[in-house]
């Protein structure tokens, strides 16, 4: 292992490139409306919804600013929580990492760079639309950077069974999703609430630090994959009904699940995110349980639909990772979705 360069603390990065007064006290209020709605003070559904990978900062602000008046129109039944992943994780080490992988004239990466125009594309985009943003922690020493920022983080099924994220979330000020785990084994989930929700004292950044628990933790189901390859859901009624039973059987605070309706749950068929969404729904409407305990949805969309793949030639606004529902698709939904919750 060689130790290339030392890179600004969170702090100094912070500083460089601070929130205004206005934009702390539009993500204070909308942390608060969120934990509303995830202890279930607040009955309106939650969409966390935008691009599998937050690739292009003037493609993702026009994305999100386009989604915030929507959302306006829908404020009263649905809370939109836009997505800006600027990390992404790559189950062989291949592929595009997310915008924090920066690259120099070389290519290679910088993350100087990388964390700057993370924190740039996230004020901008709370700046252009009054929207405050989930993101996916991939990676736990990055909290810093963006802990002022964002109001919802998600993580990944690859790292729900690690125990620096676990504990990591622990001392968040916002709320965390915690996914499935690709094995699709929903004591594992679980078991991460327990981590999550309970304090902590642990080493972080060269610091001892000691956590209180984080109450806003909460599940999400994104399907799963057999020893096979083969793609699992575990968005259907059942799944739903047992998740409930899961809950019960432990003393979890807040008990609360958000559906992934890509991933594994459509087997990355972007267009199935829309019967999937409604079919969610209906399992809420059919089952007083169920919608206590299912708080909203998440979806991958853009302002093109499907995906591609790197070149010299990129369509503008369409993903390069997973493919999404394209802008026209998402708002439909979204309106849909507003009459039947």
């Amino acid at each position: 292992m060689k130790f290339m360069k030392l890179l600004p603390t969170p702090d100094e990065i912070r500083n460089e490139f601070p929130l205004t007064k206005e934009q702390t006290e539009i993500k204070k209020e909308r942390d608060r409306q969120i934990a509303d709605i995830l202890t279930g003070k607040d009955d309106r559904f939650l969409l966390i919804i935008g691009p599998c990978s937050a690739d292009n900062e003037d493609s993702v602000c026009e994305y999100i600013s386009k989604l915030a008046k929507t959302a306006e129109k829908v404020k009263d039944k649905i809370f939109v929580i836009p997505r800006i992943y600027t990390n992404k994780p790559r189950t062989t080490g291949e592929g595009y990492k997310g915008i924090v992988h920066q690259p120099d004239p070389d290519g290679k990466p910088d993350f100087y760079k990388g964390l700057v125009a993370m924190r740039k594309m996230h004020i901008r985009a709370i700046s252009e639309s009054g929207l405050t943003a989930a993101d996916e922690m991939l990676y736990p020493d990055n909290w810093g950077y963006v802990q002022d920022i964002l109001s919802y983080v998600a993580i990944g099924a690859r790292s729900v069974e690690d125990q620096q994220h676990r504990i990591v979330v622990s001392g968040f000020d916002c709320a965390a999703g915690m996914k499935n785990p690709t094995s699709g084994d929903i004591n594992v989930m679980l078991n991460s609430l327990v981590a999550a929700q309970n304090p902590h004292t642990f080493t972080y950044r060269g610091y001892e630090v000691k956590t209180t628990g984080n109450k806003l933790a909460h599940t999400i189901l994104r399907g799963s994959t057999n020893k096979h390859g083969n793609n699992l859901p575990n968005y259907h009624y059942e799944d739903l009904a047992l998740l409930c039973e899961k809950y019960a059987e432990r003393d979890l605070a807040n008990p609360a699940c958000i559906v992934d309706t890509n991933h594994s749950n459509s087997d990355k068929k972007y267009l199935e995110q829309i019967r999937i969404s409604k079919e969610v729904v209906h399992s809420r409407n059919h089952n007083p349980d169920i919608k206590k305990l299912v708080k909203g949805l998440m979806i991958e969309s853009y302002l093109k639909s499907g995906c591609q793949k790197i070149s010299d030639h990129m369509v503008y606004g369409q993903s390069i990772t997973d493919p999404c529902l394209g802008w026209e698709e998402s708002e439909r939904l979204i309106y849909t979705l507003a009459e039947l919750v």
